[in-house]
């Protein structure tokens, strides 16, 4: 009775091991059709790139500007130069920026919808960044005012091109950046070129401090003086100087003013008691990084008036 159940059993085995086989076929078979199919695909978007003439984007960081800087910020535009050798314009999707100095970011963020680039064509992007010194100085203490930072900008721009689909092209550009420090100023002296109740000519020696890393051009002053609480008006620069360094340059500026005007003050000033002033104003400079517009002040400084021999004077005094 178990001998006859043997060849029924090895039978279904021999079945089972068809069913198998014939299930291998089909997976085979199935797979070699998807696979036929993604090589068509491939095939045919081949024929399209070399038919059309569809390829990639390529883009470069073609300069850095800085059109406006002061102590509170830096504008600085980066200029991207976009090439697409496409028949269709190309969607520029999204910007990503980050601005770091040694490995510590600075700034980043994103512009969304950045614009479109022709056809066949090329598009400068600008990018404009504002970078807050406040900002930088309250997380990293040890950035100084007047010191220069490096500064690496990392750009990923995102771009959408037919049979490609979406692209990131990555950019980096490195420099120099100032945190810029205003300059210290006081007037050293007044000193008398003619002298009268009605109408003086002096000469201002004016010190200034430039407590930054980088040479200040001196162009034109823009400024108010009090003598003994008595506004005088301001005068104009005679002539450019440079301020070095982290040093100190002396300059001369012209002023005309009426002495009648100081009332009680007028004979503090002729027997030399020293004067009481105050000066507020911007000075005009070139920089290695583009022009500033810096603000100078001094409240509460006192300074000598003297006198030429002509007018009862002594120059060779150098008192202050």
């Amino acid at each position: 009775m178990a001998s006859s159940e043997n060849p029924e059993i090895v039978e279904r085995v021999f079945k089972d091991k068809d069913k198998e086989e014939n299930d291998d076929k089909k997976d085979e078979q199935k797979g070699g059709f998807i696979e036929k199919v993604k090589d068509f695909i491939h095939d045919i978007g081949e024929k399209i790139e070399e038919t059309i003439g569809f390829g990639k984007p390529t883009a470069d960081v073609s300069e850095i500007h800085i059109p406006h800087i002061n102590l509170e910020k830096a504008e600085i535009v980066v200029d991207v130069l976009v090439k697409n050798p496409n028949p269709i314009p190309i969607p520029l999707i999204d910007i990503n920026y980050l601005i770091e100095s040694d490995g510590r970011k600075l700034l980043s963020g994103l512009i969304p919808d950045a614009g479109t680039i022709h056809a066949h064509g090329s598009e400068t992007v600008k990018i404009p960044l504002n970078l807050v010194y406040d900002d930088i100085k309250t997380t990293y203490h040890d950035i100084k005012p007047g010191s220069i930072i490096p500064y690496k900008i990392k750009v990923d721009l995102i771009v959408d091109v037919p049979v490609f689909g979406r692209i990131t092209i990555p950019l980096e550009k490195t420099g120099e950046i100032p945190i810029p420090y205003k300059p210290d100023i006081d007037v050293e002296k007044i000193h008398f070129q003619r002298f009268s109740f009605e109408e003086t000519v002096a000469v201002l020696k004016l010190k200034l401090e430039n407590k930054n890393d980088f040479d200040l051009g001196l162009n034109s002053l823009d400024y108010d003086l009090w003598l003994s609480d008595v506004n005088v008006g301001g005068a104009e620069l005679e002539k450019s100087a440079t301020l070095a360094k982290n040093g100190i340059t002396y300059i001369d500026l012209p002023i005309t003013f009426r002495p009648k005007d100081f009332g009680s003050a007028l004979w503090d000033m002729i027997r030399g008691r020293g004067t009481g002033y105050s000066m507020k104003g911007n000075i005009n400079v070139d920089t290695p990084f583009g022009a500033m517009k810096l603000p100078i002040s001094k409240e509460g400084g006192t300074t000598s008036l003297k006198k030429n021999k002509e007018d009862g004077g002594d120059d060779d005094e150098d008192e202050v």
